[in-house]
């Protein structure tokens, strides 16, 4: 039986030149497109079947790096992510989408 998994993806890239803001957006286009949501500004997590989807996600995201930068990846269970608390805002409206949505999914 596979568990679902949550791979976060942070990162902190410059925007300066013309070539460092083209990168951000092509990086910041390809986790769209691969269906990761956006958490938070910089934060991006996406859901995957099992850990053997994660790694294949994760091989797809190294593959995919601007040539400057700091990002960082983090796998998590589907339990774990559930259990992060909101300390300050509200859910954005994918969130709430999402979590009402979430029964019939599981």
């Amino acid at each position: 039986m596979s568990k679902f998994m949550r791979l976060l993806v942070f990162f902190d890239l410059p925007v300066v030149t013309n070539r460092e803001k083209r990168e951000y957006r092509r990086f910041r286009t390809f986790l769209l497109n691969e269906g990761y949501d956006m958490l938070q500004y910089s934060v991006y997590s996406r859901i995957c079947n099992g850990h053997e989807a994660a790694d294949k996600h994760l091989a797809r995201l190294k593959r995919n790096l601007p040539h400057q930068g700091s990002i960082r990846a983090m796998m998590i269970t589907e339990k774990q992510y559930a259990k992060m608390q909101l300390l300050l805002g509200g859910p954005t409206q994918k969130e709430k989408v999402l979590a009402s949505t979430q029964l019939t999914l599981f």
